[in-house]
C-alpha cells in the first residue's frame, strides 16, 4: 500500500531519539500511513561537518509534507567553536540553531503551542487552565542580526540617528555587542491575525497581546498598533493587552483570565514556557511551527544529554507533537484518538515518568497510550 504522506524524521540530538521512538510506535498503533524520511540535524553534524542543518536534510524538507522534530544541543559560539573538528576550526564557522534556520528558511512564522490542563495531572498549577501561545517565529530580537564587535560605519550611523549610542561608542569596539529587534508590521499582523483566527474557529472569548510599548517604544509601538488594527476586524472578540513582566505574574494569579496570547519571538519564548509549567512543565510542552505551505511539529524541551539513552524521559510532549501533526495534516479522527489516550493515562495515574513522580519508561508510557487508545 503506498504510503498517504512523507514525514521529515528529525530526532537530534540526546533524549530527541528516544522520545521519537515513543512517537512513531504511537503514529504506528494507530494506524498512521508514512513514510519517514531520516534527516541529519543538530550537535553532531556541527562538530563533525561545521553545520548543524546539513543542505542534504535542507532537501530532505523540501521533498516532504511536514517534519517531526525531538530535540537539539545547543551551546554559546566560544563553546561551539571548541567543539567543532579540527579540520573546520578557525575558519570562522558560527553555529546557528537549525531550528531557527528552519523557521526563517520555510517561513514559520506562525509557533503555535497549547497550554491545556490534563485532569488529574499531579504536576498542574490549576486544572482549568486552557491557553494558546501564538509566537511570531522570524522576526523581533532572534531574527539574527547581531554584531560584536559593531562595525565602526555603524556606530557612527547609529549615533547620528540616536545619540543614546554616544556613551557605547566612547568604549572599545571589542567590548560592545549589538542584537537588533527587527519587526515588520507584515510580520506582527499576520501573527496577531493567525491569533484571532485560531480564538475564531476555536470561540477562545479574549486574545492578549504580550508586549513591552513603554519602554521598547518603536517595535513594541508597532505591535500595539497593528493589535488594535486586526483586533477591529473581530468585534466579538475581545481583546487587551500586558507588559511581558507583568503577564508573568498575572498568569500565576489568575491564569482562567487568559486564552489566546499573542507575542514576538522572545517574549513568546518566555511566556509560552511559564505557561507550560502551569500545565506540568517540559514533559507536556508541545509546538507547532507553521508557515502558509510546510510545518515542523517539536515538544519543546531541550535535549537532556545526561539521560540520552536511558529510555527515561516523558515522551508526552512528543507523542502531542505527534498529534499536532496530524490534525493539520487533516487526521483530526487519529489525533483525536492520540488527545484521548494520553488524557486516559495520566488520568489513571498508572503509568507516569519520572517528572511526574513515576517510574515509567519512555518507552512504556508510549505502550500506556497505545493501550489506553484501544481501550476507547
Amino acid at each position: 500500500m503506498a504510503k498517504k504522506y512523507r514525514i521529515a524524521w528529525l530526532p537530534g540530538d540526546g533524549v530527541g531519539v528516544d522520545v521519537m521512538d515513543a512517537a512513531r510506535k504511537v503514529l504506528d498503533a494507530i494506524g498512521f500511513q508514512a513514510e519517514y524520511i531520516h534527516g541529519d540535524i543538530g550537535w553532531e553534524f556541527w562538530c563533525k561537518e561545521g553545520n548543524p542543518l546539513p543542505e542534504r536534510t535542507v532537501k530532505v524538507l523540501k521533498e516532504t509534507d511536514v517534519a517531526l522534530f525531538g530535540a537539539i544541543t545547543s551551546k554559546n559560539k566560544v563553546d561551539a567553536a571548541k567543539e567543532l573538528a579540527p579540520e573546520h576550526q578557525g575558519k570562522g564557522l558560527v553555529y546557528k540553531s537549525p531550528i531557527v534556520g528552519m523557521r526563517q528558511m520555510f517561513d514559520l512564522y506562525s509557533c503555535v503551542r497549547p497550554c491545556k490542563a490534563f485532569p488529574k495531572n499531579p504536576l498542574n498549577y490549576k486544572e482549568t487552565i486552557d491557553i494558546t501561545v501564538f509566537r511570531e517565529n522570524t522576526e523581533g530580537l532572534y531574527a539574527g542580526v547581531e554584531f560584536c564587535p559593531i562595525p565602526d560605519e555603524l556606530r557612527q550611523t547609529l549615533e547620528k540617528h540616536n545619540k543614546a549610542m554616544a556613551r557605547f561608542n566612547k568604549l572599545p569596539a571589542g567590548d560592545v555587542a549589538m542584537s537588533t529587534r527587527i519587526m515588520t508590521r507584515h510580520g506582527c499582523e499576520r501573527i496577531i491575525r493567525k491569533a484571532f483566527e485560531y480564538a475564531k474557529a476555536n470561540k477562545k472569548p479574549s486574545v492578549t497581546l504580550v508586549e513591552k510599548p513603554n519602554v521598547l517604544r518603536e517595535t513594541g509601538g508597532l505591535m500595539v498598533d497593528c493589535m488594535k488594527k486586526v483586533a477591529a476586524e473581530y468585534p466579538n472578540i475581545e481583546w487587551s493587552e500586558g507588559n511581558i513582566d507583568a503577564m508573568c505574574m498575572w498568569l500565576l494569579k489568575n491564569p482562567d483570565r487568559y486564552h489566546v496570547l499573542v507575542a514576538e519571538n522572545m517574549f513568546g519564548d518566555i511566556i509560552s514556557d511559564l505557561c507550560a509549567q502551569l500545565v506540568g512543565g517540559l514533559g507536556f510542552a508541545y509546538s507547532g511551527n507553521i508557515g502558509d505551505k510546510y510545518a515542523v511539529f517539536e515538544p519543546t524541551h531541550g535535549s537532556a544529554p545526561k539521560y540520552a539513552g536511558q529510555n527515561k524521559v516523558n515522551p508526552l510532549a512528543t507523542i502531542l507533537a505527534a498529534m499536532m501533526m496530524i490534525e493539520w495534516l487533516g487526521e483530526k479522527d487519529k489525533a483525536a484518538s492520540i488527545h484521548a489516550g494520553v488524557a486516559k493515562v495520566i488520568a489513571e495515574g498508572k503509568a507516569r515518568t519520572y517528572d511526574m513522580g513515576g517510574t515509567t519508561t519512555t518507552s512504556g508510557m508510549a505502550d500506556a497510550v497505545i493501550a489506553a487508545i484501544k481501550a476507547l
